[in-house]
């Protein structure tokens, strides 16, 4: 379901919600500042001397290699990197790139490379500009997006928007409200409305969804594929292309979908039709429920792959789903669960896709991962190397998107409303530095969340300043408390606390949200195990393996030396009951498996049938399994520590007098 195009025409852009603060006002501290370094330490900081995809020779730069989306892509992720970390030798890496950009712009108004005329890259390299400009207030950025955006309006309609960036055009669109907001150019809504038509229609994909079940039971591209090995590479390499024109093959990409889930909030904004906004929460749920996994996002092997804990999720599809998700924030009112859904991207998915030092990083991963090696798996149609931790894995589009995942999540912390104050969408330590009415007013958060219940907040402002702070209790926090020097408030779950007040230099609010562990069940009634936004795993002893590349960004596999399949001792009734919780300091890299900040103690029991199939894990047994006197102690850690790991277990209804962690 497309707007009507007439009666819309002249309509202004709709508001939002909430709006993010420009890039370098939310700036990481504590655990999440260095991650932040570990990341710029890692492939981040030095992949241009190791990657020809995105070195000097690359088409954004000037020269004759890659001319697509990768070095967009990595600019995407190395510009907030940079100035999120105040790094003088990043932010000089990126300003040789986006002074190329700038000046690559012909006199009609076109740039980028000249022998790739692709309207989709562009959309990524002008998110790039955006977030340049605000950081750095460049006077050539808004000039050069209204010279683009004319000669896009001049030619979209001789050249419209194809294959990928009909599948992405919601990208193009954020950067047309992104200019309109600055400049009140109504020809850039108008402009936004004709991308609009001609991107895929994810509104009535997501209103009648038509994917219940994996993509292999509807279209196994895999057969068509391996059908075109015996044509010459070039028919093949056409007909492969030709394949992927077809809408039906954008629809279920994962990473597109990813991408999708804020589409329909934006056609929001143009129309006012509460109709789009209620078919993005659509979607989100629709995908959950056919194809959501307990890693906490839905499967995408490159495409949708349904239920199965063994089925992967690409990277990309990580971290676009969490930008998606930071727009959403911003649109849509109902945001409280969506930030709780971001949280639990963030601090699990996210982290789970790269070794503890951020050199490596997986295609894809899998929510119930005990081998990683090169071996044919039940993907879709990825490689047999897909689960690998490497330089360039499957495909090097991870290799240059996964840039954005932590620095955009740490921009989006704290979000200004539409009221002028401000909003804690999601927890982590950092500090806020922005101005009220002209004056500076600072927040520092200080926390250990996700591994810890308490955050403190310490305002600081050199004069007496009225604003509302917003405090968002996740939908899964029972008994939060707020303390002020006002007194004590105890917030419902999910819902915002709001604080309107007159705040004064040194002023304290403290945050308490008590984490209680949950279970939530799977296909064969499996049980995973959440607390708080993180997800717990097994965990078994890893034997770590380099037989191919060079340290660092080698290729690195990974066998388990212990046992991994064990069914949980569960009390059905009181979960919580099932498990005793110790928390151990947190070092400089908490996604470590030898060191982690929580452990969950658990008792377990072997299930000896259950083995590898294919080189995954096996199905898992339904539950419940009959019960067994032959337990022992086991310990769950945050899946994001856990590279190799079962996170979807059979269970044994616990017996009354057992072992209890309460």
């Amino acid at each position: 379901m497309q707007y009507n195009q007439t009666s819309t025409r002249h309509s202004a852009l709709g508001a939002l919600e909430r709006e993010v603060l420009p890039l370098g006002q939310v700036m990481p501290n504590g655990w999440l500042a260095d991650q932040l370094r570990i990341q710029a330490n890692g492939l981040s900081g030095h992949i241009e001397e190791v990657w020809g995809s995105v070195g000097a020779n690359n088409g954004w730069l000037g020269g004759e290699g890659e001319n697509w989306e990768r070095g967009p892509y990595y600019l995407d992720g190395l510009v907030p990197l940079a100035y999120l970390l105040e790094d003088e030798v990043l932010i000089a890496r990126a300003q040789r790139w986006i002074d190329w950009s700038l000046g690559s712009q012909r006199a009609d108004g076109f740039f980028g490379p000249p022998s790739n005329t692709d309207w989709w890259p562009r959309m990524v390299m002008l998110k790039v500009l955006t977030q340049y400009q605000e950081v750095t207030g460049d006077a050539r950025v808004i000039p050069f997006m209204q010279r683009y955006f004319a000669y896009q309006s001049a030619h979209i309609d001789e050249q419209p928007l194809a294959s990928w960036a009909a599948a992405r055009g919601g990208e193009n669109m954020l950067m047309l409200f992104w200019l309109y907001r600055r400049t009140g150019d109504a020809e850039l809504i108008d402009l936004a409305r004709r991308i609009c038509a001609q991107t895929i229609d994810w509104t009535t994909l997501f209103r009648t969804w038509p994917y219940v079940r994996p993509m292999r039971e509807y279209q196994d591209v895999l057969k068509f594929i391996r059908a075109l090995h015996d044509i010459d590479p070039e028919a093949r390499g056409k007909a492969v292309a030709a394949y992927q024109e077809t809408g039906r093959y954008h629809t279920h990409h994962v990473v597109n979908l990813a991408m999708a889930l804020k589409q329909p909030a934006l056609v929001y904004l143009l129309s006012g039709d509460e109709a789009h906004l209620e078919a993005a929460r659509e979607g989100i749920a629709q995908l959950l429920r056919y194809h959501g996994l307990s890693s906490g996002i839905f499967s995408g092997d490159e495409h949708l792959s349904g239920r199965e804990p063994t089925q992967g999720t690409e990277t990309c599809a990580v971290v676009e789903a969490l930008y998606s998700l930071q727009q959403l924030m911003q649109i849509d009112a109902a945001s409280i669960p969506l930030a709780d859904w971001a949280e639990v991207l963030a601090y699990n998915t996210l982290p789970a896709a790269f070794t503890d030092d951020m050199w490596g990083h997986q295609y894809d991963q899998q929510p119930n991962q005990v081998l990683v090696s090169r071996a044919e798996r039940a993907w879709y149609d990825n490689s047999d190397d897909a689960n690998l931790f490497g330089l360039e894995p499957n495909f090097g589009c991870c290799t240059a998107n996964y840039h954005q995942g932590w620095p955009k999540y740490v921009r989006n912390l704290w979000l200004r409303n539409a009221q002028g104050g401000l909003s804690a969408m999601c927890y982590g330590p950092c500090r806020v530095n922005t101005e009220v009415n002209g004056v500076p007013f600072e927040i520092v958060e200080e926390t250990e969340y996700p591994f810890r219940e308490r955050i403190h907040l310490m305002i600081h402002t050199s004069q007496p300043v009225e604003l509302a702070l917003e405090l968002r209790i996740p939908c899964w926090c029972e008994g939060a408390q707020v303390h002020t020097s006002e007194g004590k408030a105890r917030p419902a779950s999910g819902s915002w606390h709001r604080i309107s007040r007159v705040w004064r230099e040194g002023d304290v609010v403290e945050l308490y949200m008590p984490m209680e562990v949950r279970i939530l069940h799977g296909l064969h009634n499996s049980a995973s195990v959440r607390r708080g936004p993180l997800i717990y795993s097994l965990a078994p002893e890893v034997d770590w393996q380099t037989p191919d590349g060079d340290q660092p960004y080698d290729n690195r596999w990974a066998a388990p030396v212990s046992a991994w399949n064990y069914a949980l001792v569960l009390d059905t009734a009181v979960p919580a009951n099932s498990f005793q919780v110790s928390e151990h300091p947190l070092g400089r890299q908490v996604y470590e498996r030898e060191s982690p900040p929580v452990v969950l103690h658990a008792r377990g029991s072997r299930v000896p049938g259950w083995q590898l199939e294919h080189n995954s894990a096996g199905t898992v047994p339904e539950s419940p399994l009959p019960a067994s006197t032959d337990t022992e102690e086991i310990e769950l850690i945050p899946y994001g520590a856990a590279k190799l790991r079962i996170t979807e277990f059979p269970w044994i209804q616990q017996e009354p007098d057992t072992w209890s962690g309460s």
